[in-house]
């Protein structure tokens, strides 16, 4: 597994030697691209050709000084640092992770934000089908050739495709480049442990019966380690009339577990503080448990070894140290830029890209997740005092019952077996080939053909076989030898059994494992071909104009052939659901659609250089697209643009999106996961009010409902899947926003935008787990209560029959509105009287989130989540702050020393994230939960990050960086389990949206030949 091919070592060898040869990088100083994240945007959002044109719609533009500020080696991270994006998928998920990386943007989903590359749409990133989105994959972008990114809100999808509801965001790469580049960087993380959360550490280790699983980090680490290195190539043509630019790049990652870090050394329970609940676990625990976790009997670790005491609510596992916080991954990229022009009318160009990522999740080592098994009572294994205390089948002890069973509760945790991982491969081509060129002065065309393709291959280990499970505890004597064997030996159903000897402290053998341990295989692909023909006019010289205005309308049209397409499969043991804590089976999908598109926009100027009207400007798009899946939908845009003076512009649009079900919406098999964190009817005491309610909504009687077993990892089953019968959702997006720039302070800009989105008959993947739970004990209504499938225990968490039904469907709505603010300064300080003292650059972006609801079903009451986190509002997405913004200042000094030292620039970055409540405190009756709501998760405290960066240049072509992030190490607010979700929340925390690793130290340099 851990072999690298040759091609491998080749190309990080070469790579690695450019760097050292060359030295470290660094990028221009920031007096040679200040513009910073605030500038009109000429290409993104429209296809119309014009020479001036500004964005009617909102865009943020992230450009190459800011992005090199940041000592950005992931993509996502850049990305998720703008306000508008909230978290998805990314390095710091490791239990739920696909092994990509997504934006989502506004809190929408990542399905409802298209990613492109100069204007072309990315594919996909994965035929995963248990992952949450079917969205781009932004490690395929090779960061070392970003130019700029932006990101536009509203009034794309007529443009661009009906999936980009929530907006675009589109990587405008370095195109034409000649001579060669090397790009290097590396980082580290250096955080002092110095949390109260220790303390809550020492005292839940000094009352565990297993004290060696509750460790605490030394004082000061330095971990986490990121390289990356990006070799450039261009050369022009000959003649002047091409360029081919190509690069190869090499990223590594190192790994940061849990325990790393003393505050998600163990996993904190929920209570009035996270002091007096001290730390939590798993019920599937070590020593071996057999029944229930309060009440039943584990294997006495005080004893001689191989006796029984009491079990106790107090024996969980300490699952969080060995899950991964930053997973490890290593990437190879690749590709080429071409065009030549072959007349003065034609100029044919080509796209080629490659990438392959491999990323490893781990999560707690596995074993028998407590669910129901058999042990014989003539099990060899046993002591007479553990036969003397274990229940046997049909009444007493399996003493008093040496030919019976026990049947009942079995728990241990693989602890000799290490951690659960999954290394899972994405390798992705992207192909373009198309042919461009004006014709005559008005008009232009581009015609091109797309291929996009990704090949997808985990490897899971560390899982048992839940058949081999059970063969393993039916031990018996082998008379030919008198040693124990497995009865399935002697019956021949299984001669490769070896007896799983979890009765005795230090009796599970490597052998034993190597039986039980059982890898699985899955593997995938997904194509996306596209074929489209665009033709842009200035219609001017038509006499199709305003008579008030000089210029005339400007027009493109065109039309689009889009096919997608995803196969997946798992080896036997994934896809019949045979191993253990893995969830259900995984069955093979075979799905694809197409659709035929025709699309149009124009740009009518009615007003031009009048009193009150310097430009007046309206603006239209439609595409009509005819779905396999779906049939037919109508998506349009209008839009207007008024600048009454110079200095000010006003702007508004409406869009109209409808967008189809995908590939995994549609065809996703039915699997069982952990998708919850409550089950309010588990471990409740006898005389609790919800006792009659649970038994009135599920059919039980009182003592089965005072039966159900409470997970105390707070983790619970959902039945996730794909529905055939999805409808289309449909969005409408408002905006209304001004850009003012004042002539009497050159340099300045602000721009201010509202922003209303609200999407109906969305498409889910099940209404809320939790809130479904809610409903059903608050209203007893049958279509929430039918959701609810309890196992034969009662539980929704022991075996795969127990669950709540999550299958995608089309809900209610989903709404969101608020304020996005973006503003620049850039003067030279020469203005105040500074003479020979440089210039500064000042940029600042902001959102203030309004309102974020959903609306479970049709009729329902809206939920609002803005400014709140919980079970329910942070199930898919982070939390959810009502303000955020990131503003930097830049110094471009005048210092200088020698040829070593020159174009010398300063920054320093302020992020900040508002505070946030719990939803369970919240007087919205859907969302609040006095079960859940524990003071310790009240308030997620407010962030306040601080950033700084130095460049400089040496012997004019090498530019260097070093920064620092986070630079007063401040740790992230922390949440307990019960309102933690598996997935987005990871190690008490949120780390796809604050800073949970540390300080973050970085080195880079570019240089130029």
């Amino acid at each position: 597994m851990k072999t690298k091919s040759m091609r491998e070592r080749l190309l990080a060898s070469s790579m690695i030697c450019s760097a050292a040869l060359l030295g470290l990088a660094a990028t221009p100083s920031f007096a040679q691209d200040a513009e910073g994240e605030v500038s009109e945007i000429v290409v993104t959002g429209t296809r119309i050709p014009s020479p001036n044109l500004e964005s009617v719609s909102p865009v943020t533009a992230i450009g190459a000084a800011d992005i090199k500020a940041q000592g950005i080696t992931r993509v996502e991270d850049m990305v998720n640092s703008l306000p508008q994006a909230f978290a998805a998928q990314g390095a710091a998920l490791s239990n739920g992770s696909t092994g990509t990386a997504t934006v989502n943007l506004r809190g929408l989903g990542a399905t409802r934000t298209m990613v492109l590359i100069d204007g072309r749409r990315l594919m996909p990133g994965t035929p995963n089908t248990l992952g949450p989105a079917y969205a781009a994959d932004l490690n395929f972008i090779p960061s070392g050739l970003v130019e700029r990114v932006d990101v536009l809100t509203g009034g794309a999808s007529a443009v661009y495709g009906a999936d980009a509801v929530a907006g675009v965001v589109n990587f405008i790469m370095q195109r034409d480049f000649e001579g060669v580049r090397v790009d290097a960087q590396y980082g580290l993380y250096q955080h002092k442990n110095d949390s109260p959360i220790a303390d809550v550490v020492r005292a839940s280790a000094a009352a565990s019966a297993t004290p060696e699983f509750f460790g605490l980090p030394d004082e000061n680490v330095r971990d986490g380690e990121t390289s990356e290195v990006t070799l450039i190539l261009g050369v022009n043509a000959p003649d002047g009339r091409g360029n081919i630019t190509a690069y190869a790049g090499y990223r590594h990652v190192e790994p940061i577990l849990q325990i790393n870090r003393d505050f998600s050394a163990c996993t904190l329970n929920s209570g009035d503080s996270f002091a007096a609940a001290g730390c939590g676990g798993s019920g599937t625990a070590f020593p071996a448990r057999f029944g229930p976790l309060d009440g039943g009997l584990i294997v006495d670790l005080d004893g001689p070894g191989n006796t029984f005491r009491p079990s106790t609510g107090a024996d969980v596992y300490n699952f969080g140290p060995l899950n991964y916080f930053q997973r490890p991954d290593d990437r190879y990229v690749m590709g080429a830029f071409a065009r030549y022009q072959l007349a003065d009318w034609a100029e044919a160009y080509a796209d080629m890209m490659f990438m392959d990522d491999r990323s490893t999740y781990q999560i707690a080592p596995g074993g028998i997740f407590a669910g129901t098994f058999s042990v014989n009572c003539a099990n060899p294994l046993l002591s007479e005092q553990q036969r003397a205390l274990l229940p046997a089948v049909g009444g007493g002890t399996c003493a008093q019952n040496p030919a019976g069973t026990f049947t009942g509760t079995v728990a241990r945790r693989n602890v000799e077996g290490g951690g659960r991982q999954g290394t899972t491969e994405h390798v992705q081509y992207r192909y373009i080939v198309g042919l461009r060129g004006q014709l005559g002065e008005n008009w232009n065309y581009d015609a091109f053909l797309q291929y996009g393709r990704v090949a997808y291959n985990q490897v899971q280990t560390g899982f048992f076989r839940t058949t081999a499970i059970q063969n393993a505890l039916n031990v018996v004597i082998n008379p030919a030898t008198g040693q124990p064997v497995c009865a399935s030996v002697l019956s021949g159903a299984d001669t490769a059994c070896v007896p799983y000897n979890i009765f005795q402290v230090g009796g599970v053998t490597p052998a034993a494992l190597n039986y039980l341990e059982t890898p699985s295989f899955q593997t995938g692909n997904l194509h996306e071909r596209v074929a489209n023909i665009s033709l842009g006019g200035n219609l001017t010289e038509y006499g199709l104009k305003s008579p008030w205005a000089a210029d005339g309308v400007g027009v493109s049209f065109g039309a689009e052939y889009r096919r997608e397409q995803l196969d997946f499969s798992a080896d036997f043991v994934a896809s019949a659901g045979l191993l253990n804590g893995s969830g259900g089976a995984n069955p093979p999908v075979d799905g694809s659609y197409d659709v035929y598109e025709l699309f149009g926009e124009a740009r009518v100027p009615l007003l031009q250089d009048m009193p009150f009207a310097r430009s007046l400007t309206a603006e239209a798009a439609y595409r009509f697209s005819d779905y396999s899946s779906s049939g037919i939908t109508h998506t349009y845009k209008l839009a207007g643009d008024w600048e009454p003076i110079e200095d000010l512009r006003l702007r508004a649009s409406y869009q109209r999106a409808v967008r189809t079900p995908n590939v995994l919406e549609l065809f996703s098999p039915q699997n069982v996961v952990l998708n919850g964190t409550t089950d309010p009817c588990a471990g409740l005491a006898p005389g609790a009010a919800l006792v009659a309610r649970c038994a009135q909504a599920f059919g039980l009687t009182t003592a089965q409902v005072l039966a159900i077993e409470q997970n105390p990892a707070n983790q619970y089953n959902g039945r996730v899947g794909g529905n055939p019968n999805l409808d289309p959702e449909t969005s409408d997006t408002y905006s209304v926003g001004f850009v003012y720039q004042p002539s009497f302070l050159p340099g300045m800009n602000l721009s201010v935008d509202w922003f209303d989105i609200k999407v109906k008959d969305y498409i889910q993947q099940g209404i809320n787990q939790d809130l479904v739970l809610t409903r059903c004990l608050d209203s007893l209504d049958p279509f929430f209560c039918g959701l609810v499938n309890r196992d034969a225990q009662g539980s929704l968490f022991l075996s795969p029959q127990g669950y709540v039904e999550a299958s995608w469907l089309n809900s209610g709505a989903l709404r969101t509105s608020g304020v996005d603010i973006n503003a620049g300064y850039r003067t030279d300080l020469d203005r105040f009287g500074l003479n020979d003292m440089g210039g500064i650059a000042v940029s600042f972006v902001g959102t203030w989130l309004d309102e974020l609801s959903t609306q479970p079903l049709p009729g329902d009451p809206y939920y609002d989540c803005a400014g709140l986190y919980g079970a329910i509002c942070s199930s898919a997405n982070a939390p959810n702050p009502k303000w955020r913004h990131k503003a930097r200042l830049t110094w471009n000094t005048p210092l200088s020393v020698g040829d070593w030292v020159n174009s010398l620039g300063l920054s320093v970055q302020w992020r900040h994230f508002d505070s946030i409540s719990l939803d369970a405190f919240d007087d919205d009756p859907q969302l609040s939960n006095p079960d859940v709501a524990y003071e310790s998760d009240r308030v997620l405290g407010s962030r306040d990050y601080f950033d700084l960066t130095a460049t400089w240049t040496m012997k004019e072509s090498v530019n260097f960086r070093l920064g620092v992030n986070n630079v007063f190490d401040k740790n992230p607010p922390l949440t307990g389990s019960s309102n933690c979700p598996t997935g987005p929340c990871n190690g008490n925390t949120w780390p796809q949206i604050y800073d949970a690793f540390g300080r973050y130290i970085f080195l880079g340099m570019t240089a130029d030949f």
